[in-house]
């Protein structure tokens, strides 16, 4: 009898096993044989397994149609990018000349002079020995983006900054300035006038500044001259990065394009890898190009994590709408002490032999206006902001209280202080 009951629960327990593999209780080899042959045969080969991958089927459907309460829809190129069409980054150094007056002081800037030498000894001028007094020359730095697929020829901009004690960029033109990259080789060339943003007016007792005048763009100022070796035309595998890493939208985003790829192409072709990677198939009989062109424009649902952001340099504050807060007693008032110093002239007595003397005077003063106490509880955005100002404080003490209350444990999101 015993026997008998044990062989029972073992093969029940061996169904459930075989069932509970599939998505809605269908075994795991069905459900790839069914999956094989709605991609034609060739599963195995050119279609994401449920194993490595996940079930990006009906198991994960519920993610992508659960519509939450702060979910956005937006479209794939709008919150990722793929790996294979990044930019490369370039540097170059050159000089600036015709400005006026504002260039480097070539004593505290001696390797702008061994550049200015250099530059007239490559245009065939030989230089005197003796020192320049030139003011109207600028050391800098040129930067620029080169984007993915640029041909050779065509033209990007480039950011000029400032290398030495120049004191404005205004006017100037960039000299012919070799762009490189992280592995020495020359990608562009770039020349042009340079627009600066900020000003600079000084007299004898006051100056005035306005922006950054020793930082400055010059448009369309670098010629490309070498392209990119790139093979996008031959990828079969695609690598989507979201801009802002998330499970639940790397999801997402998989289900939508294999949503549309089942209809288009009779198979699946998406596969999330981690919180920021989605890896694509491409599908035979479609380029590359066109392939992604009909994925970029799917929308899906954007979720983001709860987060404060706060920079303390500028008192900026960013709330994010998932964030909550439970219920707290905060208490916040700025102690102000006033110190203020009078001395007085202390006159000695008629017919005496005192001396005038100047005899120290403060005065002290400390008050603590608008300390108030109050009840905070943020179940959503519109009631936290609701109750910080309701304490009347201004943006540094809301960077205090958001600090206390996450040492707290009460600010249910993620603080990050700039």
């Amino acid at each position: 009898m015993m026997r008998r009951l044990v062989l029972a629960a073992v093969a029940v327990l061996g169904l459930q096993t075989a069932y509970a593999d599939g998505p809605d209780g269908v075994p795991a080899a069905q459900f790839n044989a069914r999956a094989g042959q709605a991609a034609g045969g060739n599963a195995g080969e050119d279609s994401f397994d449920t194993g490595k991958f996940g079930d990006s089927g009906n198991r994960l459907t519920s993610l992508n149609g659960g519509i939450g309460t702060h979910l956005v829809n937006v479209r794939i190129k709008d919150i990722a990018s793929l790996q294979e069409s990044r930019d490369n980054q370039l540097v170059g150094y050159g000089l600036v000349i015709g400005l006026n007056g504002s260039g480097d002081s070539l004593r505290n800037a001696p390797f702008t002079e061994q550049s200015i030498r250099a530059m007239l000894e490559n245009l065939g001028i030989a230089s005197e020995d003796g020192r320049a007094r030139v003011k109207n020359v600028a050391a800098v730095i040129v930067t620029a983006n080169l984007p993915a697929f640029v041909q050779a020829g065509a033209r990007i901009d480039v950011n000029v900054s400032s290398l030495g004690d120049a004191t404005s960029l205004a006017g100037g033109t960039l000299v012919m300035t070799p762009l490189k990259a992280p592995n020495g080789d020359i990608y562009a060339v770039a020349q042009g006038s340079v627009l600066v943003g900020g000003f600079n007016a000084q007299g004898a007792a006051e100056k005035v500044t306005q922006g950054i005048p020793t930082a400055g763009r010059v448009p369309n100022g670098a010629i490309v001259e070498r392209e990119v070796t790139a093979r996008f035309a031959e990828e079969n595998m695609l690598t989507l990065q979201l801009f802002n890493p998330d499970f639940s939208t790397a999801v997402r985003v998989a289900d939508a394009i294999n949503d549309y790829a089942r209809h288009r192409f009779n198979k699946r072709v998406a596969g999330e890898q981690d919180s920021r990677t989605i890896v694509i198939r491409k599908p035979e009989g479609i380029s590359t190009a066109r392939f992604y062109a009909e994925l970029e424009n799917l929308l899906v649902l954007s979720d983001s994590p709860a987060r404060v952001v706060v920079d303390e340099r500028t008192g900026t504050i960013v709330i994010g709408n998932e964030v909550k807060i439970s219920r707290v007693a905060i208490s916040h008032g700025t102690l102000t002490v006033r110190i203020t110093e009078q001395p007085r002239v202390v006159q000695p007595e008629p017919f005496s032999r005192g001396q005038t003397a100047v005899e120290d005077f403060t005065v002290i003063d400390a008050a603590r206006p608008g300390s108030k106490l109050a009840m905070l509880d943020g179940p959503d955005l519109q009631t936290l902001v609701a109750g910080l100002n309701r304490l009347g404080v201004k943006p540094d003490g809301i960077i205090a209280i958001l600090q206390g209350i996450k040492s707290a444990g009460a600010l249910q999101a993620d603080l990050v202080v700039q």
